[in-house]
């Protein structure tokens, strides 16, 4: 059977997950593309509900990765209204909300931890989170979000390997309390540091601090933190985007890894 409504109960329920409020009291998250349900799914996310459109989507055998869960199929006119997508797969499901806490996250022998600091543009997030991966980094902490940080967006924008990755949200003086107990040597990315980032030596226990673009990170979390570093600007320009920044400092720090390994 078809849903061809959008007075459908369960359409009209998934409607309202839109609105990231909703989300945030239900404790659900849309997870919406087969290749973000398939990273979920392979991450033990579990999976409430899942909805699928033939009009759009490519692999009728699709929801049998998804175990227990059974498909819902619905018309092209309901899947547009419950996607957050201009050019969807016709896969969306509902998952409960992973929960994590600091002192639930598992370390490597050698942790490598990315700290955001009221960062709260969704592209930015995901890309940030997409490098976390692929440097294999241990964990991502966020403080004060500004955002909801299982949005479909930021899902989206990380192409799913938020669901790969150890993340927590977390106040600062936790944060610190946490680096401190675990040996992890934080620097804080600022323009106004001295040193440069490749003078440092990362191929100890490290944690990067990333602030926002347009302030940076606060006076509080610079003086909070082991070191500052900068990437040396040659141009007319002080700064780089947030996960550009990110990104040129863990690949620093897998490099120096790799060279004394």
């Amino acid at each position: 059977m078809t849903i061809t409504s959008t007075q459908n109960q369960a359409i009209k329920e998934l409607i309202k997950l839109k609105k990231s409020r909703e989300r945030k009291k239900q404790g659900y998250i849309i997870i919406e593309g087969r290749h973000e349900i398939f990273l979920a799914q392979s991450a033990n996310v579990k999976i409430e509900k899942f909805f699928v459109c033939e009009d759009f989507s490519s692999d009728e055998n699709f929801n049998v990765i998804l175990k227990e869960t059974r498909a819902e199929k619905v018309s092209n006119e309901v899947f547009l209204k419950i996607s957050n997508r201009e050019n969807p797969d016709g896969y969306l499901a509902v998952a409960k909300a992973p929960e994590l806490s600091l002192e639930m996250i598992k370390l490597s022998k050698t942790p490598l931890v990315v700290i955001l600091e009221a960062v709260e543009k969704p592209g930015n997030i995901g890309a940030i989170i997409r490098t976390a991966d692929a440097v294999g980094a241990d964990a991502i902490i966020i403080n004060d979000p500004k955002t909801d940080i299982y949005s479909p967006n930021i899902i989206r924008a990380s192409l799913g390997s938020i669901f790969n990755k150890q993340i927590v949200v977390a106040d600062r003086k936790s944060t610190v309390k946490w680096l401190k107990m675990n040996k992890i040597l934080s620097y804080a990315t600022t323009p106004a540091a001295k040193k440069v980032y490749f003078d440092c030596n990362f191929a100890k226990a490290s944690a990067f601090l990333i602030g926002t673009e347009h302030e940076g990170l606060s006076q509080e979390w610079q003086a909070a933190a082991d070191d500052k570093i900068k990437i040396e600007m040659n141009g007319r320009i002080d700064s780089l985007n947030a996960s550009v920044c990110a990104a040129v400092v863990l690949f620093e720090a897998v490099r120096q890894r790799r060279k004394r390994s």
